[in-house]
């Protein structure tokens, strides 16, 4: 009795965090269909969608380099201190060439994608041929060999696919995002109506 009775409590307790949510539901499938419209406005245009998606890794740069120095100024040991101000600065010029010329920048986002692609492809290769043969190696092996041939393709199209494959991935990841988005807000929607229900004698 008393697990039940425990059990029926954290399930109240649960519903009733989540009745906050669930009253946004509309806002939460709004949000999803904000980001599937960008996506597809991404996919529309590329080109412009590569350039924003420098500028906004320009932006994230600036912000981290500028962090570095500051945690430099924080640091006592003087060696410390230059290898953290360096790398501040590093990410400052980098996040500053950013904005002075995308395209450069966006050709060298793109090698480094690929190179990581192709890299992620082969450890998780090794991963699954370490693993033991079940099912979830299969799976492992199929990932692994689906992003090294990914990253090979990317290297081999570089730098002249560097114009839109950022854009490229950039609209895709909005568009699956905005998807889960609403599928969240849907799924809240379904709880809310199914906890108004009567309960069943």
């Amino acid at each position: 009795m008393t697990s039940t009775s425990d059990t029926l409590q954290s399930s109240d307790a649960a519903s009733s965090g989540m009745a906050p949510l669930r009253a946004k539901w509309g806002w939460i499938v709004a949000l999803g269909a904000v980001y599937v419209i960008a996506g597809f406005f991404a996919l529309g245009s590329i080109a412009m969608a590569t350039v924003a998606s420098v500028l906004v890794v320009g932006v994230a740069m600036i912000v981290a380099g500028v962090a570095e120095v500051i945690n430099a100024f924080q640091i006592k040991s003087w060696g410390k201190f230059l290898i953290w101000a360096l790398l501040g600065v590093l990410y400052i010029v980098a996040g500053f060439v950013a904005f002075e010329n995308p395209l450069l920048a966006a050709a060298l986002l793109t090698l480094v994608l690929g190179a990581s692609l192709v890299a992620c492809g082969i450890m998780r290769s090794i991963l699954a041929f370490s693993m033991k043969r079940d099912a979830s190696s299969i799976w492992v092996a199929l990932s692994g060999v689906i992003t090294l041939l990914l990253g090979l393709l990317i290297l081999a199209r570089w730098p002249t696919n560097s114009v839109y494959i950022l854009g490229l991935l950039l609209g895709i990841d909005l568009i699956m995002a905005g998807a889960g988005w609403i599928a969240i807000g849907l799924g809240l929607r379904r709880g809310q109506a199914s906890s108004r229900l009567p309960p069943s004698a």
